[in-house]
């Protein structure tokens, strides 16, 4: 679990809450109408912006910002110069077993193309293609929060705009002035909290999240790649290194 974001979303609700329950409480917060326009027209033009096998997978999309899949990368270093050693002393079809082991699918579709003897440019035009593929996939999901935080704020205006002609149009009957000023004015608000806690916050961490998971990417095609020229397994190491931050950069040849 990514502490920090559990820690934003938590504080986020509960100061919000607070704030609210210190003024006036909770319950005049709570408005029907300003919900089925905000929340449900918000997620309804949501469906219209994307495919339903994409809506599908939102929830599952929404976890992975504060559940990440958790990758080992000074491990995964360790291993590639073990691969290095390996091909060196052994030769590259030594590697074979290991491939088909291997539980990281890059790593593993790249020691295959290396082991069957493609050619060096063709692996990593291979690679980079998954790379782009994968990372156009995770920013289009990442996408989908922005866009509802969007629409979130679009159907809040709507909203009040809702409220505002309803009022307008009831002047001279006093007690509908009260709701229909609520729908105006909650629906912004509940427009603002979608995008400023839910939309814009979530497509953030998401995209940073498929960052991560491009760069080991890159790391491990670095790796593949000098595993197939046959490079020193320590100039390898050195260069795999470099995707570290200095607190994590350890040589097992020292």
């Amino acid at each position: 679990m990514d502490l920090a974001s559990i820690i934003g979303m938590t504080a986020v609700w509960v100061l919000l809450g607070w704030a609210m329950m210190s003024g006036v409480g909770i319950g005049p917060y709570i408005d029907i109408p300003s919900v089925l326009i905000t929340f449900g027209g918000s997620i309804s033009a949501l469906c219209i912006s994307y495919k339903m096998e994409q809506m599908k997978v939102i929830f599952k999309v929404f976890m992975l910002a504060f559940k990440p899949p958790q990758v080992d990368v000074p491990g995964l270093v360790k291993k590639l110069v073990d691969y290095s050693t390996q091909a060196r002393r052994d030769g590259i079809l030594s590697l074979e077993q290991s491939a088909n082991q291997e539980e990281n699918e890059f790593l593993r579709k790249g020691l295959a193309m290396a082991i069957d003897g493609g050619e060096a440019d063709t692996i990593r035009e291979l690679l980079e293609l998954d790379m782009d593929q994968t990372l156009g996939r995770h920013k289009e999901f990442a996408g989908m929060f922005s866009t509802w935080g969007a629409l979130a704020g679009g159907y809040g205006m709507l909203g009040t705009l809702i409220g505002l002609v309803a009022m307008l149009l009831n002047m001279s009957d006093p007690s509908a002035i009260g709701p229909a000023m609520a729908v105006a004015l909650i629906t912004t608000f509940y427009g603002s909290l979608i995008g400023n806690t839910l939309g814009s916050p979530i497509n953030n961490i998401l995209i940073l999240r498929a960052n991560d998971e491009a760069l080991v990417q890159q790391l491990i095609m670095e790796g593949i790649m000098s595993i197939q020229r046959g490079d020193n397994p320590r100039t390898l190491e050195q260069k795999l290194l470099s995707f570290l931050p200095p607190s994590q950069r350890f040589s097992q040849f020292e």
